[in-house]
C-alpha cells in the first residue's frame, strides 16, 4: 500500500463560518476524517503548512510547502496539497518551478465550499486527488478539481462559484477521475534525472495590465521597482505607440538588468508578435521575452524562479524562460522558443 502525505495550508476546504464570514480552521487530520474512504486506498500522513486564506498566499508560503516535501520526499510515494482556489494556479506553477523532475505526484486541490457543509464538492476533489497520487503513472505538480487533472503550470480558474471552477488553458487534461477510477489520456514521461528542489524566488515581479490610453509615466515607476515585468498586452500582443519611445529608452538603459516580457490578456491561443507592427517595434530590442503559450501564472512564478537562481547570468535566465518545464511552453512564434 502506498504512503501518502496529505498537506494542509488552509482555504476554503478547511474554513468553518465565523461572524465576518468564512475563514481556515480545520486541520488535515480532521479533513482526513471527512473521506473515511481514503484510509482504503493508501496509508495516509498529515502535516500542517500553514492555515491561511489563499488570498494571503506570498513566495514564503510556496518556500514553506516545498521545504515540507523535500524534507518527506524520500519517505513517501505521493503527496497531495489542500489549498483555496482562488490563488491555487499560482501555487501549482510555483511548484512546477521549485519542484523539478519530481518522479512522485504532488497533486494540490481545493473546494468551493468547505468539506464541513453536506452539499460540498470537497470530499469528492479530495478523494479524486488522492485516487490519481496513488495511480501508476502519475508523477509530477498536478490539480485535481471537478473531476479533471490538470498539468501544474496549465491551470487557470474561470468560474468563482461553480464547482468546475478550473480548466487547462493551451494544453490537453492528461486525465480525469470519473466513478472512483482514472482515465489517462497520455502517459507522463519519465523524468531524465532526479528530482531537483528550489527555494530560493524573487519576489519583485509584477504585472502591468495595458489599458487604453495608459499613459507611460507609469513605465519608469515600475522598472525602478522591478526585476521582473510582464506586460500583458491586447490580442497577439504590441505595445501602443505613445508607450514605445518610454519603453525603447527604459529598455537601452536597464533592459540588461531585467526581465521582461510581453504576454497577451487573451486566455487561449498565446501571443504572436510577429503578426502586427505594434508587436515587431516592441519587439526589436532584443531584451523583450515573449510569453507565447504559457499562462499568466505560470509566466509570473518562471519569473520568480530564474531571478531567484542567483548563480545565473541575465542570458541564461532569458534562454532558460524558453525552456519547457512541465509543459508549461510548447511554442512561439518568431522567438527563441520556435
Amino acid at each position: 500500500m502506498k504512503k501518502i502525505l496529505l498537506l494542509g495550508t488552509g482555504g476554503t476546504i478547511a474554513s468553518v463560518q465565523g461572524k465576518n464570514g468564512l475563514a481556515p480552521g480545520l486541520d488535515t487530520d480532521t479533513l482526513l476524517a471527512y473521506v473515511p474512504a481514503l484510509t482504503s486506498l493508501c496509508e495516509v500522513e498529515t502535516c500542517q503548512v500553514c492555515s491561511i486564506d489563499s488570498t494571503n498566499i506570498t513566495p514564503q508560503h510556496w518556500q514553506l510547502m516545498v521545504r515540507a516535501i523535500r524534507e518527506r520526499y524520500p519517505d513517501h510515494d505521493g503527496f497531495v496539497l489542500c489549498h483555496r482556489t482562488d490563488t491555487l494556479a499560482y501555487t501549482a506553477a510555483a511548484l512546477s518551478y521549485m519542484v523539478q523532475d519530481a518522479d512522485k505526484p504532488i497533486v494540490l486541490t481545493g473546494s468551493q465550499k468547505p468539506i464541513n457543509l453536506e452539499v460540498t464538492d470537497a470530499r469528492t476533489n479530495l478523494e479524486d486527488s488522492f485516487r490519481y497520487a496513488v495511480h501508476e503513472g502519475s508523477r509530477g505538480v498536478c490539480i485535481v478539481f471537478g473531476g479533471k487533472v490538470i498539468v501544474g503550470t496549465r491551470a487557470r480558474k474561470e468560474r468563482t462559484k461553480s464547482f468546475n471552477a478550473f480548466s487547462s488553458l493551451n494544453f490537453p487534461y492528461p486525465a480525469v477521475v470519473q466513478d472512483g477510477k482514472v482515465v489517462r489520456y497520455f502517459e507522463e514521461a519519465r523524468p531524465r534525472g532526479c528530482v531537483r528542489f528550489y527555494e530560493d524566488l524573487c519576489a519583485r515581479v509584477c504585472v502591468l495590465k495595458l489599458t487604453p490610453g495608459l499613459s507611460p509615466d507609469i513605465l519608469p515607476f515600475v522598472f525602478e521597482r522591478c526585476d521582473g515585468i510582464v506586460l500583458e498586452s491586447f490580442g497577439v500582443g504590441g505595445l501602443p505607440a505613445p508607450l514605445l519611445p518610454t519603453f525603447r529608452g527604459l529598455m537601452h538603459e536597464r533592459g540588461e538588468d531585467k526581465l521582461v516580457v510581453m504576454a497577451t490578456q487573451v486566455p487561449r491561443e498565446g501571443s504572436d508578435m510577429t503578426v502586427y507592427e505594434v508587436g515587431r517595434l516592441a519587439k526589436r530590442d532584443g531584451h523583450l521575452l515573449e510569453a507565447c503559450d504559457m499562462t499568466l501564472e505560470a509566466v509570473i512564478t518562471k519569473l520568480m524562479w530564474l531571478l531567484g537562481c542567483r548563480e545565473m547570468s541575465m542570458d541564461e535566465r532569458r534562454r532558460l524562460f524558453y525552456q519547457t518545464v512541465n509543459h508549461d511552453i510548447l511554442f512561439c512564434p518568431g522567438g527563441e522558443g520556435a
